[in-house]
């Protein structure tokens, strides 16, 4: 490790937690240089839904490099943009009944589509405040981090965050307190001191924040109240998309019927930095050149992205896997929840993103170091970072995941979690 010791920055966070110097990775398994195997239980923070080197989506990405196929082409046309936008249309937007969203390229990671659709709302609606949530995580460049909840990733910005107002979460004050009347009061008292929004934000599953959920009744009074304040409803799918929760986008089964969704990490299939801002047909303001990026034309992403929609969303055979998975993963911590006070909140999550919450951050920590010395690796998550965040590939078989889950289970025991 004597390298990135030497010549990167502090800054730098996984490697601490994975002291080792991976090599290869297939699937659900990376390879470290001296040939040792780890269960990856933590997929690139979601970029790998459908695991390492998927071997249809390299073979293609092989073949278009080989036929000297186009990588970088900023908005221009090319036959792979071209391939993914019919397939992305046709398998994932129309019958969802999205059929009339426009697709927006802003750049290559998730908070670029963040900028681009708090941006896109404002001008919209000529207002500038956005509302967001405690616990929220929508990216680390200034706009998404007014809307951000974390004060330590806040702070980093190192000036005054403006135009955001942050409201309660779902169960934020405990289950018996309903904080869509708490928010409807705000918005109806001339003298809260909260302007109407031009948009209000949502994760239906809080990732970075611990593994929140909110319930689907909860959403749904949202969108109705973004409604009915002639607010745009905005949801940030950038982590809990593309499958992790079971269906593509985490808001079907609630049945909403988002203005603008933001996507990025597992929509490339491959690890491939690609992030669209999708919104209603109607939405589409945007002068030509307004909002740009020069990487928003990732044409290798494209490749993989068409490959992978190919793949996994023409029927719902991947959908009805993470629901079986996440049964699995569901009995298997409440489980562990049982035997173990230290857990505090029990057991929580949605298809294939699960989080357990410990008594103290440094509870976690040794948990998920203890899971890595015994080959898994997985990360924690929260505020305070308490949450032992579960986040496998989508893909990944069954024994593998109760293998890890094993792991789990004795990396709790070794770490006296009591």
């Amino acid at each position: 490790m004597q390298v990135f010791e030497r010549y990167e920055s502090e800054v730098r966070s996984y490697i601490r937690s994975f002291p080792t110097v991976f090599e290869r990775a297939r699937g659900c398994l990376l390879v470290d240089r001296d040939g040792r195997e780890y269960l990856d239980f933590f997929a690139g923070a979601g970029v790998l839904n459908y695991g390492h080197n998927h071997p249809a989506m390299k073979r293609a990405l092989i073949d278009y490099v080989e036929a000297d196929g186009i990588a970088h082409s900023l908005d221009m046309a090319t036959t792979s943009k071209e391939r993914f936008l019919e397939r992305f249309h046709d398998v994932i937007l129309e019958p969802r009944g999205m059929g009339d969203f426009r697709v927006q390229f802003p750049g290559p990671t998730g908070t670029n589509a963040v900028e681009a659709a708090l941006k896109l709302a404002r001008k919209v609606t000529g207002r500038e405040l956005v509302m967001s949530f405690t616990n929220a995580f929508h990216g680390m460049t200034l706009g998404a981090l007014a809307v951000t909840g974390s004060t330590f990733k806040r702070a980093g910005a190192g000036i005054p965050l403006a135009h955001a107002s942050s409201m309660p979460y779902d169960g934020y004050f405990g289950p018996d307190v309903d904080t869509i009347d708490h928010i409807e009061r705000l918005l109806g008292d001339q003298s809260s001191g909260i302007d109407v929004p031009a948009a209000i934000i949502v994760e239906t599953v809080q990732g970075e924040g611990g593994i929140n959920v909110a319930g689907f009744e909860w959403l749904q009074r949202l969108e109705d109240l973004a409604r009915r304040w002639d607010v745009l409803f905005i949801v940030d799918d950038i982590q809990v998309g593309n499958g992790r929760t079971g269906p593509f986008f985490s808001f079907e089964r609630a049945g909403l019927h988002p203005d603008i969704v933001t996507l990025s990490k597992s929509l490339s299939g491959f690890g491939q930095p690609l992030s669209v801002t999708l919104f209603r047909d109607e939405l589409d303001v945007w002068d030509p050149g307004e909002h740009n990026g020069t990487f928003r034309g990732n044409n290798l992403a494209f490749v993989t992205g068409a490959v992978a929609i190919d793949e996994f969303w023409q029927d719902d055979r991947l959908t009805r896997h993470v629901d079986e998975l996440a049964d699995v993963v569901g009995e298997s911590l409440t489980k562990l929840a049982a035997n173990h006070p230290a857990v505090t909140a029990g057991v929580r999550g949605r298809g294939l993103v699960h989080g357990i919450e410990l008594t103290e951050a440094d509870l976690a920590t040794r948990v998920t170091a203890a899971a890595f010395e015994r080959g898994l690796v997985l990360e924690t998550s929260g505020p305070t970072g308490s949450v032992v965040k579960l986040l496998p590939p989508l893909v990944i078989e069954r024994h593998d995941l109760e293998a890890g889950l094993e792991i789990l289970h004795a990396a709790v025991a070794a770490s006296r979690v009591s």
